[in-house]
């Protein structure tokens, strides 16, 4: 079996493909729209071929501006295949090996999008077993379950706190407040990334990010206490389909005290009030203070997103 990557002469071949189990997957229509955007590639779609058929393809997404795959969006094998695991670890490989050769600076993770009871499905459970063997068997070792929430103007703008007061800030007070807030973090990828490089980098490279995204740099708030020490930040952003709550945290010496609750208001009123008909968010289902935060500001969930990366180095 031939394991490669695509060309313009496959796409019809790529999209005829159909996904069948309860997982979330990449129809044709949306493949061929962001693949006019750049979003999707023939370089980054891999397919396992053997006498001119398609047993298994591999979708890498990045953003129009990536230069490499930033996660793999859709994986799916034959089911006629006896070990689905074994040639969809064998297509990861492929794929991974490649975009390392091509000097991606860590191997893009995966993302296996699933409704909320999955756990609760035969089929679903069914799904997740061969592709978690293949990610594992990638060398995607590192699993973490994530919330995807939506908030929308139906249920009604969270309660105002009023205890904190927001204000604009520098670039360079952004940064330091990330890092700052870096410091304990629940969230795993922060966590990953400060083992890895330390709290400064991982601060350069969360403000960076939220630079590159879609939203506007002017919805960013610094928050403040009543006797005017910093408290934290709320950083709106978006996303290529939708508006995002994106970056929120308190600073350590002010945990504990329920800002999460006014930070997260701030982010869902911003966006309320310049016209957001659909707001985003994700969080791990470890990161227990802050799922809570969600349901209270009424955002529901609405999948969960099994994700699957390199181990820290």
């Amino acid at each position: 079996m031939l394991f490669r990557p695509t060309t313009e002469g496959d796409s019809q071949r790529v999209v005829e493909v159909i996904v069948d189990e309860p997982v979330g997957w990449i129809g044709a229509d949306r493949y061929l729209a962001e693949k006019r955007q750049g979003m999707y590639r023939p370089e980054w779609t891999w397919i396992a071929e053997d006498s001119g058929r398609v047993w298994a393809r591999a979708l890498w997404w990045g953003q129009s501006d990536s230069a490499h795959p930033v996660a793999l969006d859709c994986l799916h094998v034959d089911p006629a295949l006896s070990d689905r695991a074994e040639v969809a670890a064998r297509l990861l490989a492929a794929g991974l090996r490649a975009f390392a050769a091509q000097g991606a600076p860590k191997p893009p993770l995966y993302n296996l999008t699933l409704s909320g009871d999955w756990r609760d499905d035969p089929a679903a459970a069914a799904a997740v077993g061969w592709r978690r063997r293949a990610a594992v068997a990638a060398g995607l070792t590192h699993e973490v379950e994530r919330l995807r929430l939506e908030w929308t103007p139906d249920v009604g703008l969270p309660a105002a706190g009023g205890r904190l007061s927001f204000a604009p800030a520098s670039d360079e007070e952004f940064l330091q407040l990330m890092r700052r807030i870096a410091v304990g973090s629940l969230d795993d990828e922060t966590r990953r990334n400060i083992a890895a490089k330390g709290a400064e980098a991982t601060a350069r490279d969360e403000m960076d990010f939220y630079l590159s995204c879609p939203g506007r740099r002017e919805w960013w708030r610094a928050a403040y206490s009543p006797d005017g020490h910093v408290v934290g930040l709320a950083v709106p952003s978006a996303t290529p389909y939708a508006r995002n709550v994106g970056y929120l945290g308190v600073v350590p010496e002010f945990r504990g005290r329920g800002y999460v609750d006014d930070l997260l208001s701030e982010i869902t009123r911003i966006h309320a009030h310049t016209g957001a008909e659909l707001i985003t968010a994700t969080t791990d289902t470890g990161n227990t203070p802050m799922a809570a935060a969600f349901a209270r500001a009424g955002y529901r969930t609405k999948e969960i997103r099994m994700i699957y990366s390199a181990p820290v180095v």
